[in-house]
């Protein structure tokens, strides 16, 4: 199988859109809040919007099943107090569930998370539960800067952050570690806040033993690890300066990286020096890049392509990227595909 961890819901119905905005004009004044009950969204607007973008290309690449999420970029958890980031993402959670039980066989959930600055993550723990033991999602998207490129969290590796570690381990799920949108102009949203969370969150994994306390705790990291792979003899000069252990040693069951880099000497780099275990295949698609490459001709976030372009990777090393690294980081996933006969 094909399976891409790392999908958005960037064709979503605009009523949504609509309740965002208003949600967003009226900040904490709940009298001002849109009613939940005003969205108006049909099986058939969601069918429309999936079928003419994300399901015509996931034909035309061949990808087979999607771990699919609320738009990255829309979580917006700088934006409100905790009960507007609650509504919002309860709405966004139900409407990927919507998704998935239309396309039963090509897309299975993720979780937004109702993060907000200063407010613990154990909080969040509610909504996640009622995501995967409700909606049969497996998994969620972690944000590790809920200020929106600030910085005003603790580090991931921080107690802070323990509670809700402990009910991801007892759940069996693991977390994409993804920013949302930047509300500080220094920072670019795709092409600088997602690369810096990306290359911040794996330096802060560095210097922990976070895995010490949580050993079958399961982080991706996506777009490819940041600026990781790049600087991969930095980072492992940096573990070496500090005693800490080696880079593949302190990933090997913890630590994960996706395929959403989008060119061929990129994904090359990749597979040279992060080990081939801690690789899961995935596009972002529709999402950061969307548009033609007019070197190849072909879409930027096409990233089978170039996996299947990289000379010296064995049919075993392409199985697990595409399809066995996924199915181990996602327990729920494996177990899903199981029941419906398809065995790893």
């Amino acid at each position: 199988m094909i399976i891409d961890c790392h999908g958005h819901y960037t064709t979503e119905p605009k009523d949504l859109g609509r309740f965002r905005q208003e949600q967003i004009a009226a900040g904490t004044d709940r009298s001002k809040m849109p009613a939940r009950a005003s969205l108006k969204i049909s099986d058939d607007e969601i069918r429309e919007g999936l079928e003419g973008a994300q399901l015509k290309f996931q034909r035309e690449r061949n990808t087979d099943l999607v771990i699919f999420s609320p738009r990255a970029m829309g979580m917006g958890h700088h934006i409100g107090d905790f009960s507007v980031s609650l509504e919002w993402s309860q709405i966004c959670n139900e409407l990927i569930h919507r998704v998935c039980t239309i396309y039963p066989d090509k897309f299975v959930g993720v979780c937004q998370l109702p993060q907000t600055p200063g407010v613990a993550p154990d909080n969040c723990i509610e909504e996640l539960e009622r995501c995967i033991n409700e909606f049969g999602m497996v998994g969620c998207n972690l944000n590790p800067d809920p200020s929106g490129g600030h910085w005003t969290a603790p580090p991931l590796t921080d107690r802070y952050w323990y509670k809700f570690y402990e009910k991801l381990v007892e759940l069996d799920v693991p977390a994409m570690v993804h920013v949302s949108a930047s509300c500080n102009p220094v920072f670019h949203g795709t092409g600088a806040h997602y690369i810096n969370a990306d290359t911040t969150a794996f330096m802060q994994l560095i210097m922990s033993d976070l895995f010490k306390d949580f050993p079958t705790l399961k982080l991706i990291i996506p777009h490819g690890g940041g600026a990781v792979p790049f600087h991969w003899g930095r980072y492992r000069g940096l573990a070496m300066m500090n005693n800490r252990p080696p880079l593949d040693e302190m990933m090997r069951n913890n630590v994960f990286f996706d395929t959403c880099v989008y060119h061929l000497p990129g994904i090359e780099l990749l597979t040279k020096v992060v080990p081939i275990d801690n690789i899961l295949f995935a596009s972002e698609m529709l999402g950061a890049v969307p548009g033609i490459d007019p070197a190849s001709g072909h879409s930027f976030d096409d990233t089978k392509r170039y996996i299947d372009q990289v000379g010296g990777l064995s049919e075993e090393s392409r199985y697990k990227i595409f399809e066995g690294n996924v199915r181990r980081v996602y327990p729920r996933l494996d177990r899903l595909l199981t029941q419906r006969g398809r065995v790893a």
